[in-house]
């Protein structure tokens, strides 16, 4: 059986579960970007971006861990996003996916 999640995975195929976890999380916007394709960026509770990625995402994807922090550019510059790794079976990051902290944004 092969993982549910996988380094190719569209932004098409990640929308769904983005907009679920924003709806979870309180509205916060929530992005989400496989190893191998952008993914998406979601707001208001749609995609509001669809060729998304970020610094933060990209250091998740690098380094296989969660990350918390401000980034220094981007669609989120100066505000925290809290972002981990999805790992297929395993344990390598396939994907990363991120939540934007609006709670902290004025700290």
């Amino acid at each position: 059986m092969g993982d549910l999640f996988h380094a190719d995975m569209t932004a098409e195929q990640l929308a769904p579960l983005a907009i679920a976890i924003y709806n979870i999380v309180d509205q916060f916007p929530v992005t989400i970007r496989s190893k191998n394709k952008n993914g998406v960026r979601v707001e208001t509770g749609r995609v509001i971006d669809a060729d998304f990625t970020g610094p933060v995402l990209e250091k998740v994807l690098e380094t296989n861990d969660v990350v918390r922090e401000k980034p220094e550019s981007g669609a989120y510059k100066g505000i925290p996003v809290i972002a981990s790794p999805i790992r297929d079976g395993k344990g390598e990051c396939v994907a990363a996916i991120g939540m934007i902290d609006l709670r902290h944004a004025k700290e």
